[in-house]
Parts: C-alpha cells; structure tokens; sequence
C-alpha cells in the first residue's frame, strides 16, 4: 500500500453517519467522489478489520441476508469481488470494485449499498461488538496498476451496544467470614457488549465458613444474575484465588480498542485481578511494544490488578508455532519471530527465528525480567517438541478458538512438566468477558485462576512457575487439589511428589524431610491420598482424576438409580490442530414414540443460530466445534419409550431411548477427535460443591475405581477435569508425582 499526499485519489462518505447497533441488520449507503480519474480495469477497495464478524456482501441474491447492490454516475460497468483476505493484516477483509467496459471521470461516483432492501434482503448484518469507530478503510487503484493509495481519510461509524438482554454477577473468589465485599454487576445485550457502566453492590458478609453465591438486580433495568461461588473463610496456606486473562490483543495489531482500553475494561467491566497484553510480535513495532509496557505499568496496582506487559511471538508451526510471552520484571524485550509487518522492517531488538531461540533469549536476562511463555493454539498451534522447562511454564488448553486437550496430552506424553492454563485471546477489547461473537471463533474466551500469596506481579510470576493454577472455559469455579504422602507431607496443583527407591515415602519440592527408614518401609504398602473439591457456577456433571493419558476415575454426584428423563447429545472435535480446524455439525434430531417436553441448548454462543423446535418430537441446529463440545440436554415425557435418530453432517445415529444410561454411548467420526456422545443425567441436578476423595496406590496395581486409581512407575501427572452442565469446563494443573 503506497500513499501520497499530493494527488487527489478522492473522497468517500456513508449515511447514516450515526451510531448502529451491534449486530443488526442495516443498511448504509456508500458514496466514493472520484479524484484522479480511474481507468479501465482500475479499482476501488473498501477494507474492514480482520476481527470485524459482520455478514460477508454479496451480490447476487436480492432476498438474502447481507445483499448489497452497486452503482455508478459513469459510462462503464462495476464488478464485485469479496475477498476475505484481500489485503494486508489487520485490514485483511475486502471488497474490490473493479471499473470494466469504460472509465471514471472527476467527480462520477461509485455508490455501494450495503444491506439492500430493496429486494427483500433483511439488510447488512454489521459486526457484533462496540467499536468507538468502525471504519470503512478505503483505497483506489486509478492506474490499473494494482497500487493502491488510501484516501487521506476514510468514512467511519460507532458501533453501540444494543439493547439490555442479561446481567452478570461477578464476586470475589474467596473473603475473610464476617467481611464486607463488593459485587460487579454487568448489564450486557445479547452478544455480551455492556450496555451501560458496571454497578458495584455492598454484600455484607457471610457469617460462617463455606461457598455460597451472591444475587443481585440491577436497579435501572431490573436484570439479576446469580455470582460465582464465593468461598467464605481464611486461604489456605496463605494462598487466594486470583483470576486472570493473559491473552488478548488490541488495535494497535489485529484487536479493536486502545491499549489503554484493553486494561480498562479488564479491570473495571470483566473484574479481572490480572491481565496481559498479546500483540502478533511481526506487528508490534518498537514504539507498539514501549506503549504496552508504559500502559501495563500504569495499570499495575499490586493489591488490586497486575498487569503484565507481553507479546504473541507468532511463528510458523514448524518454528515453534504460537507461544505467549510474558513479563513479570522490569526491562522486558521483545524478540520477534519475523518483522513481516514492521514498517521498513527496522528494530533495536533482535529477533528469534525460532522457539528455541526465543527461549534462549528469554533466559539470557531472566532473573531481571521474569519471563514466562505459555504454549499457544491459534490459527497457528505450538510444535511442542521445542520446550524449555525454565521457560515454558503452561499449556493453554482453551481460548475463544476452541478446546485443546490434545496438546495438554501432547505435553505429558512427552514427559513435561507443565501447567495448564486457559485465556481468551480475545480481540473485540473485552478480556473477562471475551464472546465468540459471529465469527470464526467458536468458543468463549476462558481464563485461568492463579493461586498467589498475594495480587502484585512478583507473586503472580512466582505462583506460575510453580504452576499453581487452573485453567477455565471461562466461568470462576472454585477448584482444589491436595494430594497428601503417607509420611503427612503435602503437594498442591502444580507441585511434585517423589517417592523414595527403598519405600513409598515421600521426599521432594513440597514439605519437610522424608522420614525414617523404618517410616519408609511402613509406607512401602501405603498408599496417598488426593482430595479435592469442585464448586461449580452450574450443576455439576462429573469430575475426572487423570494420571496424564492413561488411566482415570470418573466421579459423579448422583448414581445410576438417580437417572432421569433427560438426556444429553454432544458433538465435538475438530478436523486438523490448524485453521483449517472447523468441524460442521449442521443438523437435527428426531424422536420416536415419545415427546420432548424441554430443551436446554449448550455452548450455543450465536443467538441468530439457535437450537430450533420441529414439533414435540424434533430439533434442528446449526452448529460447528473448534475442538471443544455443543449440544442439547433434551427433557423427554416418557423416560424409556421410544427411539432417537440424530442427523449430522458427520453421519447418522440411532438409539433406543432405553439403551441410554449413565455411561455415553460414544460414536466416532475420525478427524482430531471427532465424536458424538449420548447420555443420561439425573432427574435432579446436582448444585452443591462436590468433594472428590481418592486413593492413589503406588507399589501394587488395583483396578481403578471411585476407591482408588493405579500410579505407574516413573512420573504420574495426577490432575482434574470437572465438567458442569452446561458445557463449562476445569483443569487443575497436575500434581506431579514420581515413581521409582
């Protein structure tokens, strides 16, 4: 893209020229005045962020959504093109109008009409989310050479938030019993943009120790939401629950939204306790990279927000792939992985070509900076097999492009020890709060709950290196792991236990001395103990203690004898690790020989692709997963009666509604773990924290059970994963513990 400023390339305007509201359907007129006159084969393009998720134009169907139409005050024809990659990142989405058949003169016009009416379309779908100035970037190419020269200035509009649809509490984690707190209350509309400033609400304590929620309405609109579980009582072992989103961009690369907004709202509408920034390092110029850790130092207020400055180093898959890169010190840098969009190519930093290199440039000034690097799945995923334990502190098992189990597994299988971590890489400036929208992100934006001594960035960095920390689909679960050693010693999420050669003793990072030699050989036979507690934000489904990608125990809050009328259908998986992940599941299903009397849709985020009613007997959908899960909880008027045909574009199913029973009947569809679950779930849900008690047997091998689960020889990464619901999801970070 080339601009000069001494030739009239033209001007261009839009009606209306006041605000829109998010997500609806519109039109906008269009109009660009022609400068320098455009040849023959010249053209005028108009770009759009690559974030942006309005519907694509078309131009051939009147009566379709996003339909628009062109026009000209000149002697020649216009042909469209749209081209979701047209131009250079971030303005990536384009449509080209090219001149044909004759040529434009000094002030002829070129009209586009967006969202055409006339035909019977609904109008333009514009994007989903708030955005001060939602720009119609526009170039022309008058010479027909295909340089195009952006006009000086191009017509933009706000995009608002539409009307209030829901409210959303969020409460701290974790106070002191008989204290006062206060209670975020966020109005949103239904894409999740807030639709006026949060309100704080007093609670005035809770008298006695347990997990409770708050309740609170909003006074202007009327709104209530039910908060987060709220553990009342003293933190053990000196450590609270803070919660965090390390990953998102903002406009200054491919986001929307200042710096200095990204922060903001992570602090006072998504009630974050820490948050990071992550620009794409080939995008981030030197003065880019000075203002992220200008703003992140401003923002950081230790007993109230940590704010870590940062960078996507975003390499190829085969380089190292997408690694998150954090700063807890002072003095951090950044070591690109190319310069690809840095103006003249020019920097003071040197760059790293490769993940190895990045992790060798990160422990070259690591006791100042306090670097720590999170492996990554975006439309780039991270290549694994390059890992620096000092360095490379978690996996992101979730974000808002999906679920990424496989490469949790990918790492344990590899034998590291890591965290598992989940954040947003949100680009729409709403970290705490990150919805899919309607684009190609599929997923909420998760997050991850750190267990620090106390909120400031040292002790956060200190509680990632020891990987004390869970990970989220987004939600604030309350989530705890202590396994215990015979000799009384302790190991949390994150921590390691060793046991000794002669005996089962334990000995290691996480207690004092191991005991005897006469305790060792008592504990030879003994066993340790896992206990743990899951209070969800939903009905709670089951809980899962795995030892890495072997052997796990399913614990669940009702029995057999608890089942009920309602059964649940999921669909999940993804097609390959890379951007090509998507995976259609465009479909319905049908009952036979019974009704169904209620439906409660799963990680449906898209309100213009709900689950539809056919009847009493049938559903439709459209629906894709990113790797993660959707699907229904279907209520049915008979318990056993009849017969359930689910249709998908993976295949077709059948099943008697009286085979279906606490254990999914599970059919595979190939891809990465492409699949189709169905189950039952109890009559009643559910709601109350579930305590999870396990042995863990070393020495002998028992059949895994509600009583007791294997360890093998070597490392055993012994972790959670607890499933609510209603879709959301939990991993802790393993304890890590070692097998002679």
């Amino acid at each position: 893209m080339a601009r000069a400023e001494q030739q009239d390339w033209g001007t261009a305007r839009i009606r209306p020229g006041r605000s829109i509201e998010a997500g609806a359907f519109v039109t906008v007129e269009y109009t660009y005045r022609v400068g320098h006159p455009i040849d023959d084969s010249g053209y005028l393009m108009i770009v759009f962020r690559s974030v942006c998720d309005f519907g694509a134009p078309q131009f051939s169907d009147p009566d379709a959504p996003n339909y628009c139409s062109l026009g000209t005050t000149g002697d020649c024809r216009l042909v469209p093109r749209w081209d979701e990659k047209g131009h250079l990142r971030p303005w990536s989405r384009s449509l080209f109008i090219r001149t044909t058949g004759g040529f434009l003169d000094r002030g002829q016009t070129i009209s586009v009409t967006f969202g055409d009416r006339s035909g019977g379309s609904p109008g333009w779908m514009v994007q989903t989310f708030r955005e001060a100035a939602f720009q119609f970037k526009t170039l022309v190419d008058p010479i027909a050479t295909h340089r195009f020269k952006e006009l000086p200035s191009s017509p933009e509009v706000p995009i608002v938030a539409g009307e209030p649809d829901h409210a959303v509490c969020v409460a701290p984690s974790r106070v002191p019993v008989g204290t006062a707190f206060s209670t975020l209350l966020r109005v949103e509309d239904r894409w999740g943009n807030p639709t006026q400033e949060p309100e704080w609400i007093e609670h005035g304590g809770f008298d006695e120790p347990g997990a409770r929620t708050v309740t609170a309405v909003c006074r202007r609109t009327g709104l209530g939401g039910v908060s987060n579980p709220v553990e009342a009582g003293e933190p053990a072992g000196r450590l609270a629950p803070y919660w965090a989103d390390f990953h998102g961009q903002s406009e200054e690369t491919v986001g929307t939204g200042t710096i200095e907004d990204y922060f903001r709202y992570a602090r006072d509408y998504g009630r974050l306790d820490i948050c990071g920034h992550q620009g794409n390092d080939f995008q981030v110029t030197d003065e880019v990279w000075d203002s992220v850790i200008a703003t992140a130092a401003r923002f950081d207020e230790p007993g109230r927000f940590a704010a870590f400055p940062g960078y996507e180093w975003s390499g190829n898959t085969p380089l190292g792939g997408d690694r998150n890169v954090l700063f807890g010190g002072e003095g951090g840098f950044i070591s690109r992985s190319c310069r690809d969009l840095l103006p003249g190519g020019s920097s003071r930093y040197p760059d790293s070509p490769t993940a190895e290199h990045l992790f060798a440039a990160l422990r070259e000034n690591a006791d100042s900076t306090l670097p720590f690097v999170f492996a990554h799945v975006g439309g780039r995923y991270a290549d694994i097999s390059m890992h620096d334990e000092e360095i490379e502190a978690a996996v992101e098992v979730h974000s808002a492009w999906g679920t990424f189990e496989w490469l949790v597994d990918e790492a344990l299988d590899r034998g590291y020890r890591i965290g598992i971590a989940a954040n947003s890489d949100g680009h729409k400036c709403r970290p705490g709060s990150s919805y899919p929208g309607a684009g190609e992100f599929g997923s909420l934006g998760g997050l991850t709950c750190v267990l620090a001594e106390r909120l400031d960035r040292e002790s956060v960095y200190r509680a990632v290196k020891a990987r004390r920390f869970y990970a989220t689909t987004g939600n604030r679960p309350l989530v705890s792991l202590t396994v215990r050693a015979p000799d009384g010693r302790e190991a949390l999420m994150g921590e390691a236990l060793e046991l000794t050669p002669a005996a089962g003793s334990a000995s290691g990072t996480a207690g004092p001395a191991a005991g005897s030699a006469a305790d060792s050989a008592a504990d030879t036979a003994g066993t340790l103990s896992l206990h743990a507690t899951v209070a969800g934000t939903a009905p709670l489904e089951r809980v899962e203690v795995r030892n890495g990608t072997g052997r796990r125990v399913v614990f669940r809050p009702y029995t057999g004898r608890q089942l009920g009328r309602r059964i649940k259908i999921l669909w999940s998986g993804a097609e390959v690790k890379g951007r090509a992940r998507i995976a259609r599941w465009d479909g319905g299903l049908e009952l036979t020989g019974n009704r169904i009397v209620g439906v409660a849709a799963v990680n449906f985020w898209n309100p213009l692709q709900p689950v539809r009613r056919l009847g009493k007997t049938g559903l439709t959908w459209t629906s894709a997963t990113t790797g993660g899960f959707t699907g229904v909880i279907i209520e049915l008027e008979d318990r056993v009666s009849g017969e359930l045909a689910v249709r998908t574009q993976q295949g077709e199913i059948r099943c008697p509604v009286s085979d279906i029973g606490l254990e999914p009947r599970t059919w595979e569809y190939g891809g990465l773990r492409k699949r189709l679950d169905v189950y039952r779930l109890p009559e009643a849900p559910h709601t109350e924290p579930f305590p999870v008690s396990l042995a863990l047997t070393a020495g002998s091998v028992p059949r895994d059970s509600g009583e007791g689960l294997a360890l093998t020889s070597g490392t055993n990464p012994i972790y959670l994963c607890a499933v609510q619901e209603d879709g959301h999801m939990a991993w802790t970070s393993p304890v890590y513990i070692t097998v002679p």
